[in-house]
């Protein structure tokens, strides 16, 4: 069984992806909202997950004009609802197993 493809993106690279300038990465990186490996900004190299994460916190910026602090904490909420989704349907299918009609 191969283990799953992780892609890392460096850091030009991840702003031509995701459309935004280098600042402003390093912005978001400053805020906490993603965490690349590597220790200077040209040595950074950013996952897939991280390539989402950063599309969506810019969307979220500039669509509710939330400063970084608000963006970081909308993203921890949004994800706790998306587990609590996740949690909730496997209940559900646990408890239809068991309930019989």
């Amino acid at each position: 069984m191969s283990s799953p493809l992780i892609v890392q993106l460096g850091m030009e690279e991840f702003c031509e992806v995701t459309d935004l300038s280098a600042a402003y990465v390093i912005e978001i990186v400053e805020h906490g909202i993603l965490e690349p490996q590597g220790k200077v900004p040209k040595d950074w190299l950013f996952t897939d997950y991280e390539l989402v994460l950063a599309k969506r916190a810019a969307k979220l910026r500039r669509d509710l004009e939330l400063e970084w602090e608000g963006v970081a904490l909308a993203l921890d909420l949004l994800e706790e609802v998306q587990q609590l989704r996740a949690e909730n349907r496997m209940l559900k299918q646990r408890l239809g197993r068991l309930v019989v009609e």
